[in-house]
């Protein structure tokens, strides 16, 4: 009798670690199933506040995520600050609006596989009476006015200021520059005036800023549209669509070669990167980006690049494209491109 209950104790325990390695395996399976088709990657998206702010990247998220196991994490700041985040390891993509730096980021070895999938332009805002008398003017024109009305002013005492600028360094901030170099000034100089201000901020702050003075500001027409419509400023746009305002937005995947900040993620995301930049430049998303904000502002915050650029058309406006945002005739030359050729056929 003793006997055969060992014989039955050593079989229950025989069952018993046959079921435990059992349920060990489809646990493990199980957890290894979950982190590949279940657990969402996380991809790290360092981009310019207007895409942010306008709401735009909103749509684009939840259309995004709602098709692809994948968590967009997006860190709105300005392009250099984007830029910075990106060379730093803390991103996997970045979509910014600034072709000089964007070219230095490719050019050092940061970037790869440029796609250009936006435009829209800038605009210069301020008070609907205009006191500068700048509406209708161009650019240079109505810059020139500015400094003349800044510098004629009673009070020079620096409590009345009339130009604010967001000096962070961002596109919006490299484009200002340009266009008063081209005017004849240098920004610098300018910056030290009692009547010129920086804000140091996002594009959102800025515009709330230059309401609150009664001042003028370079805005892109995107946050302005979305902050005039919602009610949050009264300024209005007194200067339009002309080629030096011109404002081209572009994506490009942090190079896998980069190494990754490691209190963020472990690696570098290309492949999700890359995946992201093919649904940017679709035939469905590029409609998504044309169409939005057009039934509530009345015109599109921005228009997709991607197929004007493959009709070459319309014109002029693509030759101002190309002129603005390609490096050596391509807005990704061969060398700083990661496979992925069908982008560029």
């Amino acid at each position: 009798m003793t006997k055969h209950n060992g014989v039955w104790n050593m079989q229950a325990w025989q069952k018993l670690l046959t079921v435990a390695a059992l349920v060990t395996i489809i646990v493990v399976a199980g957890t290894i199933v979950y982190f590949n088709y279940f657990s969402k990657r996380r991809l790290f998206i360092s981009t310019t506040t207007s895409l942010y702010d306008t709401g735009l990247l909103d749509v684009i998220e939840a259309d995004y995520e709602a098709t692809h196991n994948v968590d967009l994490n997006i860190l709105a700041v300005g392009t250099g600050i984007a830029i910075q985040h990106a060379k730093n390891g803390d991103a996997d993509i970045v979509l910014v609006h600034s072709p000089s730096v964007e070219k230095s980021f490719l050019e050092d070895g940061y970037g790869v596989n440029r796609k250009i999938i936006a435009y829209n332009f800038f605009t210069i805002v301020g008070p609907a009476d205009d006191p500068a008398q700048i509406s209708g003017k161009t650019a240079a024109e109505a810059l020139f006015n500015i400094v003349q009305y800044g510098q004629n002013m009673p009070d020079q005492s620096g409590a009345t200021q009339i130009w604010v600028s967001r000096g962070d360094n961002s596109g919006t901030n490299s484009k200002e520059k340009s266009l008063w170099t081209a005017a004849g000034y240098d920004y610098e100089e300018l910056s030290e005036e009692v009547w010129f201000a920086s804000t140091g901020q996002g594009m959102g702050a800025t515009l709330t800023i230059t309401d609150q003075k009664n001042a003028y500001t370079l805005s892109d027409i995107g946050t302005y549209l979305k902050f005039y419509s919602d009610g949050t400023i009264e300024l209005s746009s007194l200067i339009l669509e002309e080629q030096p305002l011109l404002n081209v937005y572009s994506v490009m995947a942090v190079s896998p070669t980069v190494s990754a900040n490691q209190s963020v993620h472990e690696d570098i995301n290309f492949e999700d990167a890359m995946d992201f930049i093919e649904y940017l430049v679709s035939d469905e998303t590029q409609e998504l980006i044309t169409n939005y904000g057009k039934d509530t502002y009345g015109q599109s915050l921005f228009t997709g690049a991607v197929q004007p650029l493959i009709n070459d058309s319309p014109q002029p406006l693509v030759s101002w494209i190309q002129d603005y945002a390609f490096f050596d005739d391509s807005e990704c030359p061969p060398q700083y491109r990661n496979g992925y050729e069908d982008l560029y056929t």
